[in-house]
């Protein structure tokens, strides 16, 4: 968790309310933050990586002085409109979003700078994931032209002199020798086109996620008017972060202009600080907490988070990174109302421990397995789209990838099993036949009517590799199997390219297909580098978990 040393006075000053240590203390330890140190000058928290719009004193003020009841309720930002635009455009694929605004009238000091440039990084580094997902940008309104481009460039057309730096030096050199282009340079050096921003005269403000230009992205204390950009690979968590940093500046005094975000095909102003809404369900949130809540309990207890009320809906302010489902809303009003005032309540129900239904079906699946001398075995939940696909003769689908993968050969969540088994047969040739294996474990596949979209089916793969593996010893496996387990399904003949045809059939439950078998096709097998044959059988087994 990230921890942030934060200036005593200026809380204070912010909370509008003078305050004893002791109460301090007992404040922030209840509103969700380790208090780590508390002296004269400073207060040093440990903030919960799900809360970043506290490692500032203005944000750890503005919710310390809602949770104290002294500033409570939804705040409200004014935004003005600036009469420019930012233009998005030519951007890599792994890095295509922008938003951006104006704050005007601020009165930087030494402190104000540091704190600001503190929350930055403690932005980059957690919310933003070690800039993986994005960067965020300033810079004195004073030094540049208005209006913006972000855009990239190759390489060899990108020099600039990077923050604190001595001379005009490439990209490629800024990435070698710049602390900043050795600590992130590995996020876009990949890249054919480096993305930059270009002011109107097209000079070069910085080269994100990695470095501002000294000479017109540097904030000194005579600054007045910033122009503050976030970048990066997803909008949502972009438009989070720059929020996050408005509020900021506009608590220190500022005023946020919007800018109209000009992504060819689509525009749109941007900032934009209407809360969301989120429907809560009071049965349902009583029911969890234990307590009896009114309306206006409700109402006082989210004024404490400083989140709206509404028509029996929250009204989440646009800097909340932490509140994406209504249980956040249910944990905001616990914390409101106090863990320290819940009753201890011995539960009414007595339970007794057990596996399972999900358990129970895959320990006795692996003992029957196990049972015709196979080897269970484990394989990660995510590869790429070539074992999935390419190496097993399928065609292309639409498979379920992390939004900012680290490796690519483990970019994609499996929906299968067999492609897996396939990758330790190949990996495994040095040793003597047959090699019979199994894998009982979970593939991720879309169900458009689940809340993400996504679920997860627990599968039994088995594979069996040697000079006398073909289709009907291993349906005689399968067959055994569902005996064994006390399933009752049909085999129907049916085709499937990783398969020789002919060789081939569906497994099917009430006329539903949950499972295939067959002969790996020999293209197949020549793309695992297998030289002998391989019968395998897949089967869906969450269906028989209830």
């Amino acid at each position: 968790m990230p921890t942030v040393t934060l200036d005593k006075k200026t809380v204070l000053n912010l909370i509008g309310k003078k305050v004893s240590d002791e109460v301090l203390k007992d404040r922030i330890a209840m509103i969700g933050t380790d208090l780590e140190k508390l002296d004269k000058k400073e207060i040093t928290v440990e903030v919960f990586p799900n809360r970043p719009d506290m490692l500032s004193e203005e944000g750890f003020a503005r919710a310390l002085s809602s949770f104290m009841g002294i500033k409570t309720g939804l705040k409200k930002y004014t935004i003005k409109k600036e009469n420019s635009k930012v233009t998005v455009k030519n951007l890599p694929k792994e890095w295509p979003y922008a938003v951006c605004a104006i704050v005007r009238g601020l009165k930087f000091d030494d402190k104000k700078i540091v704190s600001i440039m503190q929350l930055q990084e403690k932005l980059g580094v957690t919310y933003l994931r070690k800039r993986k997902k994005g960067g965020i940008g300033l810079y004195p309104l004073d030094k540049i032209t208005l209006p913006i481009t972000f855009t990239s460039l190759l390489k060899d057309k990108i020099k600039f002199r990077p923050l604190e730096g001595k001379s005009i030096i490439p990209a490629d050199k800024i990435l070698e020798t710049h602390p900043k282009g050795k600590e992130y340079g590995h996020i876009i050096q990949e890249l054919k086109k480096y993305p930059v921003f270009l002011d109107g005269e097209g000079t070069i403000m910085s080269m994100p996620p990695i470095i501002n230009s000294h000479d017109v992205g540097k904030i000194t204390e005579k600054t007045k008017d910033v122009f503050i950009e976030a970048t990066g690979t997803d909008l949502n968590t972009l438009k989070v972060a720059i929020n996050i940093m408005l509020a900021t500046l506009d608590d220190m005094g500022g005023t946020i202009y919007s800018l109209e975000m000009d992504y060819g095909t689509k525009k749109f102003e941007y900032p934009d600080f209407t809360p969301r809404k989120i429907k809560i369900d009071k049965k349902y949130t009583e029911k969890l907490l234990g307590i009896n809540l009114s309306d206006n309990d409700i109402k006082k207890l989210l004024a404490k988070m400083g989140i709206g009320y509404e028509n029996g809906c929250a009204l989440v302010p646009a800097y909340r990174a932490d509140i994406l489902h209504p249980m956040d809303i249910v944990e905001d009003i616990a914390i409101a109302y106090g863990y320290e005032n819940f009753e201890e309540v011995i539960p009414a129900v007595a339970t007794i421990a057990g596996e399972s239904q999900k358990t129970i079906i895959e320990r006795k699946t692996a003992e029957v397995m196990t049972g015709f001398g196979a080897l269970e075995c484990k394989s990660y939940h995510i590869t790429d789209e070539m074992n999935l696909c390419e190496k097993m003769n399928t065609e292309k689908r639409k498979l379920i990838k992390p939004e900012n993968p680290s490796n690519v050969e483990y970019d994609t969540l499996r929906d299968n099993l067999v492609s897996g088994l396939m990758k330790i047969l190949s990996e495994n040739t040095h040793h003597e036949y047959p090699q019979n294996l199994f894998e009982i474990g979970d593939v991720v596949v879309f169900d458009k009517n689940s809340e993400t979209s996504t679920n997860e089916n627990m599968h039994l793969a088995f594979v069996s590799a040697g000079i006398d593996s073909d289709f009907s010893k291993i349906k005689a496996v399968l067959e055994s199997t569902l005996k064994s387990l006390d399933i009752k399904c049909t085999i129907k003949e049916a085709t499937h390219p990783s398969f020789i045809e002919g060789r081939s059939a569906e497994i099917k439950l009430s006329g539903k297909t949950i499972g295939y078998l067959g002969e790996i096709h020999p293209k197949v097998l020549n793309n695992w580098n297998l030289e002998v044959p391989v019968s395998v059988f897949e089967i869906d087994l969450s269906g028989f978990v209830d």
